[in-house]
């Protein structure tokens, strides 16, 4: 009888040491698992080109964001602008590192997220619910949502010259065209495309993205 009293005994301790170790390790893990500080948006705001601006587009990010839980932070869109008072979409971003929705670290810095960014693809690019967009490399290969609307150059900058490349500076959803770039890398079946700066769209409507590939959706990054 003590026996078995005794294997009871251990059978609950050594239960219980097991359980407090899964515990821990649980903890361990989600302390050192980065927090979102990057995403695609899972949803657009429906007008083509017109953002509202860049006002309109972080207020996009920020409520995308906020309904995912992440909403104590501050967010920003990756849009470019051009003309005299042009803005650079890499100096809107902050500083870095970020991370998607799953912990996995997209880029460290500035410098990193352009010129080292072999984490910007379709596996690691998520929306903010950790879910990943339309793509034709895994899916209905008639079907793509991967264009980005960016506005910038590879390197993050504006683009340059006289075309329109931001939908007058994303306040049209008609004349004008967009700077976008493939979230997933791919150009058709085709990898290496850019990530931020593949192709302009034939003009600012909503139809005119969904017609080469994309809807409208943004990068968002938290910026502190």
């Amino acid at each position: 009888m003590n026996y078995k009293k005794n294997l009871l005994i251990a059978t609950i301790v050594t239960g219980a040491f097991s359980l407090s170790g899964q515990v821990i390790a649980a903890q361990a893990e989600a302390e050192e698992r980065p927090e979102m500080s990057f995403f695609i948006t899972s949803t657009t705001m429906g007008d083509g080109g017109n953002l509202g601006g860049l006002a309109g587009a972080d207020a996009h990010c920020q409520a995308l964001a906020t309904a995912a839980g992440s909403g104590h932070l501050s967010w920003a869109a990756y849009l470019s602008t051009q003309g005299p008072d042009g803005v650079d979409a890499r100096d809107r971003i902050g500083a870095g590192p970020w991370a998607n929705s799953k912990g996995v670290v997209m880029a460290t810095s500035v410098e990193n997220l352009h010129y080292d960014n072999s984490n910007f693809n379709w596996m690691h690019i998520r929306d903010e619910n950790g879910h990943q967009f339309a793509s034709r490399i895994d899916g209905n290969p008639d079907f793509s949502e991967h264009d980005a609307l960016t506005g910038s150059q590879m390197d993050g900058t504006a683009m340059t010259g006289d075309a329109d490349q931001t939908c007058n500076n994303w306040t049209s959803n008609n004349d004008g065209s967009a700077r976008v770039g493939h979230a997933d890398r791919y150009s058709f079946t085709t990898p290496g495309s850019s990530w931020n700066s593949a192709h302009a769209t034939p003009g600012c409507t909503q139809q005119n993205f969904i017609q080469v590939g994309g809807a409208g959706l943004l990068y968002c990054f938290a910026t502190d």
